[in-house]
This record gives structure tokens, C-alpha cells and sequence, in this order.
């Protein structure tokens, strides 16, 4: 098992990137994915307020679409995403925004496999349940994703659709909230070995 820090890591995949670029390696990074994923970087905002947490819900396929229904954790506290915090108004109605809060570990994956983007995206709290029901979009494609976990199985990149983001993402988001006095990042450990 091969444990490293967000610094580490960073430096890991910089340099992956180059080489990437001269030698063709064999970890395939989208330079279009990257270039979008810095634009919207620039419009990220961090806020107070009540949110939804995907970083470890499980989705469904909605029938007839493209998308995918996650259940989430409803949160309150300071967060990161594109869009504001829940107004007053959306208090009252049940409506919230799916957002990013620091990771403590994650599995890094590389495979064809379908797995959903929640931040940004709509979300109703089930007064039933408690929790916040989002509605997400899917991806699939080279880039390496992140599965949200404390524990690593072989299984772990490989089982149902589960919200997620590329490494890049995490990466470019952390290094905008080293800016953040309310949500300074936080190392995380990689629980997996990534091939170089």
C-alpha cells in the first residue's frame, strides 16, 4: 500500500503530466478536461451554510435521462463550490446545492467505468430520510477519478455509481482553498498505488 500526501501527490502528477507530453505515458490526462476544470476553478466560492455532501453517496440511474439520482448528507458549515450557499428561500423549501468539503482519503481509479459529478448540482432534503436527494450528471473516460473511502479493496473502482471527481479537480480545488482562511485544506492519504 503506497500512502501519500496532498504534496506529494501533486508533485507526483505534475510530473506525470510532463512526461505525459514528450514520452506518451501510459496514464492518459485530458489537457482540454484540465483547462476547463481551471476555468471554473475561478468562479469557486467558499460559504456558510446548509449544503449537500456526495462524496461518498451512492446514485441511480433516472430512467429516461441521462442522470443519475445521489443521496447525500445534509450539511451545515463552510464549503466549496461554483454556486452560493442556500438562500433563505431555499431553506424553507427543502432546496440545496450539492458542495465540496476536504477529503480525508480517497482510492485513485482509472477505467472506463460510469460514475456521477454532483458538484454545483440541485438537491431536495427527503424529510423522511434526512438526507438530500441530488440529481447528477454522469462521466466516464482516461482521466484518473477519485473514490471517496477510508479503505482499500480491489473491488473499490470497480462497483455501482458512485459520486466522484477527477484527481485533477481535487488537486485544482485544493490548491484554491491554500487562499481559504474558513476552509484551509487538509492533507489526504492516496490508499492505492498509482502506477507512474
Amino acid at each position: 500500500m503506497n500512502v501519500l500526501n496532498s504534496t506529494r501527490l501533486f508533485s507526483i502528477l505534475f510530473h506525470t503530466l510532463f512526461y505525459c507530453c514528450i514520452f506518451s505515458s501510459t496514464i492518459n490526462f485530458s489537457s482540454v478536461s484540465v483547462a476547463n476544470e481551471v476555468a471554473e476553478n475561478d468562479t469557486l466560492q467558499v460559504c456558510k451554510g446548509k449544503y449537500a455532501l456526495c462524496t461518498t453517496a451512492q446514485c441511480e440511474p433516472i430512467d429516461g435521462t441521462d442522470a443519475v439520482a445521489c443521496s447525500c448528507d445534509v450539511k451545515k458549515g463552510y464549503s466549496v463550490g461554483s454556486k452560493a450557499c442556500e438562500s433563505e428561500g431555499d431553506a424553507k423549501s427543502g432546496a440545496l446545492v450539492s458542495r465540496y468539503y476536504p477529503v480525508k482519503s480517497f482510492v485513485a481509479c482509472q477505467n472506463d467505468r460510469e460514475w456521477a459529478y454532483c458538484l454545483d448540482a440541485p438537491c431536495t432534503i427527503d424529510k423522511k430520510t434526512g438526507k438530500a436527494m441530488c440529481t447528477c450528471s454522469t462521466k466516464k473516460g482516461s482521466d484518473l477519478y477519485v473514490i471517496t473511502t477510508d479503505k482499500y479493496t480491489p473491488e473499490t473502482c470497480t462497483s455501482g455509481i458512485i459520486s466522484s471527481a477527477t484527481v485533477n479537480s481535487i488537486m485544482e480545488v485544493t490548491e484554491f482553498l491554500k487562499t481559504s482562511k474558513e476552509l484551509p485544506p487538509k492533507d489526504f492519504k492516496i490508499l492505492n498505488k498509482i502506477d507512474k
